[in-house]
């Protein structure tokens, strides 16, 4: 099944590989057509994904990410003197501090494209784990250095604790204007525009309230950091437009390649194919863990979803189970030949791929439009909610209140069932047998593991080249040995994207927390807890979600040696006959 949704612009074309599944999508284009769901997305009419006249109403609030192109090209001069001005005031460095929607795309940018020349170096924060904290500090010079506090709610925990942290730190250099090394990206009326405004803080960029976080690519949450690090936001948002008219209200659903897209993910998806697994060269890897958030945080709802997994190698086709669909994006200025080898024999072998082909780096502004139109897609199918997030908000509810329990007691409360092996703490959550072994409690705990099941790292560890060799191969092990897909995801990152799916998805998943002794900490001013502890109540807050929910859980405590510890798991896990 061929694709062809731009004749004229060959070098973005969407092709697909599905067999079996090309009825269903075909089916589904003929119904868009007869009841003109393009055009009803485009006018608005949430009565396309829920009847509850409540929930239509938030999600009208939720649907200005379709024309936010249009005001963004209007401020593309604004923000290019922005940009040059920042240039010239002696920065060397901007720091980003955000979490989820606010803070990945800026990621994507700064991985894909960098700097321009002369421009500051550009980093982002979006963690409360101190031992990254303080190795990204030591690499600034403060008095030289801006920060970006980036919140749509303008009261996301890790951004004010990040900035408390900072605050301190501009303070105590004594400078003149301090309140001019930060600047705010958040919604009109929120706690954040507030405080720029009491503080005098150097910029404050106020982002249209309807667009959710995870939409937000396009808007200033996604252009401010690429006007920041000398991106061609011309280049850049023309690339965006000529996508968007390939979704338009006035192309069909056969040519729409929303829709499209749309339609092989749910269709396939929900016919258990639904572990969506990203296959992409080097040079533009980042945008899976953008990808990775917008589908699992959208569609991980009432027992559904799509599971991303991203970062993984490329393996033999009788490596992988029959719930894969892989989606491999080419890329004209940077070809991999293996790559494409790899993927030639996962569809001469009857895996379902779909193939992107984008020109260069810059079609990914394209590409999160067409992907933010075909989530959408996906809900509609499922008969789900995209724009909302309701596990995510249940995770950091849990957080707060264990760290107020924490402020008051001083202590975390003690896991009732573990036992420990080589320094590695294992909380099983049930009472082990006498001498259990960390392999014989794996085997055990994976029987249940199905064909259709996934595993879930989740490490609130730092994301060192050293931690992410051996989680990958962890994760590879999974794979090889169960045909089973497996996710790494660093905490608390990984809680305000696949942690939705977590809760919300379907009970497929086998929950591995994996969490070590912090060797040094720092304080959250103010706050009257420290950075580690803040990272130790967002892990025992998502303990406390999936243990309600009864999903498959094991605690794995490494120590103080991390990577020993990880090494043991991995070695634990070979073991298992």
């Amino acid at each position: 099944m061929a694709l062809d949704h731009q004749k004229d612009k060959p070098d973005q074309k969407l092709s697909a590989s599905v067999r079996e599944d090309v009825g269903l999508v075909l089916e589904a284009l003929k119904r868009f057509e007869r009841e003109n769901v393009v055009s009803r997305i485009w006018k608005g009419d949430a009565s396309l994904w829920k009847s509850d006249p409540e929930t239509q109403k938030k999600i009208k609030g939720r649907l200005g990410w379709l024309t936010i192109i249009e005001g963004m090209k209007r401020q593309v001069s604004a923000l290019e003197e922005f940009g040059r001005l920042i240039k010239t005031k002696g920065f060397q460095d901007i720091v980003l501090l955000g979490m989820g929607g606010s803070s990945l795309f800026p990621e994507v940018c700064r991985n894909t494209f960098g700097t321009a020349p002369g421009y500051p170096r550009f980093w982002v924060l979006d963690t409360t784990d101190p031992a990254t904290i303080l190795y990204l500090e030591q690499k600034l010079s403060l008095k030289k250095t801006l920060f970006i506090l980036a919140s749509k709610s303008g009261s996301t925990l890790e951004v004010e604790s990040l900035y408390r942290y900072f605050l301190k730190k501009i303070e105590a250099l004594q400078l003149r204007f301090p309140q001019e090394h930060f600047m705010v990206i958040t919604d009109p009326g929120s706690s954040l525009e507030q405080l720029a405004g009491e503080k005098g803080f150097r910029k404050v960029f106020l982002n249209p309230p309807d667009i959710g976080g995870r939409y937000s690519a396009l808007s200033y949450f996604g252009l401010v950091p690429a006007a920041l690090m000398g991106i061609d936001l011309r280049l850049f948002l023309n690339r965006a437009e000529e996508m968007i008219k390939t979704c338009g209200m006035d192309t069909p659903a056969r040519e729409n390649s929303g829709v499209q897209l749309g339609l092989l993910l749910a269709g396939p998806g929900g016919k258990g194919k639904n572990k969506i697994t990203f296959l992409m060269p080097e040079a533009i890897k980042s945008f899976g863990v953008w990808l990775e958030q917008l589908l699992a945080e959208s569609t991980g709802k009432e027992g559904k979803g799509l599971l991303p997994v991203e970062g993984e190698r490329v393996g033999k086709p009788e490596a992988y189970g029959k719930d894969r669909l892989f989606i491999y994006f080419s890329l004209a200025s940077h070809p991999d030949p293996p790559l494409d080898q790899a993927v030639e024999a996962l569809r001469k072998s009857g895996q379902p791929v779909v193939q992107i082909a984008l020109k260069d780096p810059y079609d990914l502004a394209g590409e999160c439009f067409r992907w933010e139109m075909a989530t959408a897609i996906v809900g509609m199918e499922w008969e789900i909610n995209p724009f909302d997030e309701p596990n995510v908000t249940e995770s950091k509810e849990n957080t707060k209140k264990i760290l107020e329990r924490f402020k008051k007691e001083k202590c975390f409360p003690e896991p009732e069932y573990f036992f420990e092996e080589k320094g590695i703490t294992i909380i099983t959550g049930k009472e082990a047998p006498p001498g259990a072994t960390l392999s014989e409690v794996l085997k055990e705990f994976l029987k249940g593991l199905s064909p259709s099941g996934y595993v879930a790292l989740m490490a609130y560890l730092p994301a060192s080249e050293a931690h992410e060799h051996l989680l990958q191969k962890i994760r590879m092990a999974f794979r090889d040995q169960f045909r089973a897909a497996a996710t790494v995801g660093y905490g608390p990152r990984f809680l305000h994207s696949t942690g939705q799916l977590h809760k919300g998805g379907a009970k497929e998943g086998f929950f591995f927390q994996i969490t070590a002794e912090d060797r040094e900490d720092l304080p959250v001013p103010g706050s009257g807890y420290s950075f580690g502890n803040l990272k130790r109540a967002q892990a025992l807050g998502d303990v406390e979600s999936l243990r309600r929910r009864g999903l498959p859980l094991l605690q794995l405590h490494l120590g103080r040696n991390s990577e020993e510890g990880l090494d043991y798991f991995y070695q634990s896990l070979k073991n298992i006959k």
